[in-house]
């Protein structure tokens, strides 16, 4: 391996600095702030269309612009972190989230909207990887890993639900501008603190020159995939630009596979991914993300659609799932961490989340919230909070420092990707169940009040016929973590040297 990019064993901080665990609560803020953002625009989304006059043909581009500038520009944003540094790149990430918010708060046209949401996603692809492999330089102690990866993954894994309840209250009560402008405060404040706080370990800068050719056809290629499933949703999948977009993505990501195997420092070591349980980690969020990103869309619409709840009732509803998934992250997953092996939590964690799916498939017009759906989001968010947890931790854990950012990068494109999968693969099947109940059931409803009931009916028929295959998928997750995941033993937290070898340093384990 050449100097430029052999670096030394990674500093570990003292165990009693306290300035770590400050810095988590400026971390964790940023974090909160960038996944708030993929649930909290929904929300105002009816009444910004509204006021800035966008055709329902290019609402869509709202969401669209942020996903592929976000998805697509992740590796990029993590490898700049290990060239520039972590804490640099978090506060540039930062302040420019918190401007292109602003921009978007302030927006009179269309276009300016549709160009902040891009901007949004640019400085996000940088912000969100810097704040995971800041976590993962600075925690390396096992027990306080877990403990702050814990907090970590019940942000990351409730963050979604909460942007709907806040995004509720401040299209409810203020202005739909608002769910753009409550970014800045969050910004500012999340920066200052990181500015004083953060100490970021010496000895894990990556200043190998970057991998332009792997830059773009990463870029290219993932925009393309990303693009390819949003299209599908509102095009259909028989449809020629959604192909060729599908098409373009596989012989880019490939061609960027044989750049990465030839360059001398690539934007995305294989080594990152090759690892079994990495690798595992990587493709079972994916599929988790799947199920999850498709339940929260279709249960805003049943709540509000079909059970006439209000914006603001609709996020609270969705509280149950967001207290599952702090008590599954950090009072499961955090303090089983260092006892058990991480797939004995990934595995009963995705198939808890499964069984919470399960229930929901018994979905219907008059479902009592109290005896279905509340019990089924406590289960999703045990589950899912319990499976993040050793997920987030262990995606990063054993890298080399100058890979930190890339690895955290590679978390967070799953996580994107699987978004985009999700959206698009289970909204397609609930509106084909939904079209052939209505073929098949409107004939028999003569009056307009039965035609209105066949159509509420056809609607939550689609979205459970949707969710079984959320469960199935959920359950390949759970499959996935139990087989590939063979990482995370108890007492032992691995570190990665300079030279690319893992030492295991012994951690006594300490009852809670």
């Amino acid at each position: 391996m050449s100097e430029a990019v052999t670096k030394p064993p990674l500093a570990t901080a003292p165990a009693g600095d306290a300035n770590r665990w400050k810095a988590l609560v400026f971390i964790a803020l940023a974090q909160l702030m960038v996944v708030l953002d993929a649930t909290i625009v929904n929300i105002a989304l009816p009444s910004a269309q509204h006021d800035l006059g966008i055709s329902d043909g290019n609402r869509q581009w709202v969401v669209t612009a942020y996903a592929l500038a976000f998805g697509g520009l992740l590796l990029f944003g993590g490898r700049i972190a290990d060239l520039w540094g972590r804490k640099r790149a978090f506060l540039l990430g930062l302040a420019g989230f918190a401007a292109a918010s602003a921009l978007g708060g302030a927006a009179t046209t269309g276009v300016m909207m549709f160009g902040a949401r891009a901007l949004q996603g640019v400085f996000g692809a940088l912000l969100a990887p810097a704040a995971l492999s800041l976590l993962a330089v600075m925690f390396t102690d096992a027990k306080e890993r877990a403990k702050a990866f814990g907090i970590y993954g019940a942000i990351a894994g409730g963050g979604g639900a909460v942007g709907l309840i806040l995004g509720g209250f401040l299209t409810e009560y203020l202005d739909w501008r608002w769910t753009f402008f409550v970014n800045v405060p969050f910004a500012i404040v999340a920066a200052a603190g990181a500015w004083f706080v953060i100490r970021e370990p010496q000895g894990g800068r990556n200043r190998a020159p970057l991998d332009i050719p792997g830059v773009i056809l990463s870029t290219l290629g993932l925009v393309s995939l990303v693009y390819g499933f949003t299209r599908a949703e509102t095009d259909g999948w028989s449809d020629a630009v959604t192909i060729s977009m599908f098409v373009a993505s596989v012989v880019l990501l490939l061609a960027f596979v044989l750049v990465e195997q030839r360059v001398k420092a690539p934007l995305l070591p294989l080594r990152v991914v090759a690892d079994r349980s990495r690798g595992g980690i990587y493709l079972s969020l994916g599929l988790a993300i799947i199920g999850m990103f498709g339940l929260f869309l279709f249960l805003t619409y049943y709540l509000q659609v079909v059970k006439g709840y209000s914006p603001v009732k609709t996020g609270f509803a969705f509280l149950p799932m967001v207290a599952g998934m702090i008590t599954g992250s950090t009072q499961i997953g955090a303090r089983l961490m260092i006892r058990v092996p991480a797939r004995l939590l990934m595995g009963p964690g995705f198939a808890l989340a499964a069984l919470g799916m399960l229930l929901l498939t018994q979905l219907e017009i008059g479902s009592s919230y109290a005896t279905l759906l509340l019990p089924a989001m406590v289960l999703l968010g045990l589950g899912m909070g319990t499976a993040f947890m050793p997920a987030m931790s262990l995606a990063t854990q054993g890298v080399e420092p100058r890979d930190a950012g890339v690895a955290s990068a590679m978390v967070n494109t799953s996580q994107q990707v699987g978004g985009a999968i999700g959206t698009a693969l289970l909204n397609t099947i609930a509106a084909s169940a939904t079209t052939s109940y209505v073929k098949d059931h409107i004939g028999s409803a003569t009056a307009v009040p039965q035609q209105q009931l066949v159509k509420l009916q056809a609607m939550v028929h689609g979205y459970s016929t949707a969710i079984w295959f959320a469960v199935g998928i959920l359950a390949v997750a759970s499959l996935i973590a139990f087989t590939m995941v063979n990482a995370g033993k108890p007492g032992a937290v691995k570190m990665a040297s300079g030279d690319g070898a893992e030492d295991e340093i012994p951690v006594p384990v300490v009852a809670h």
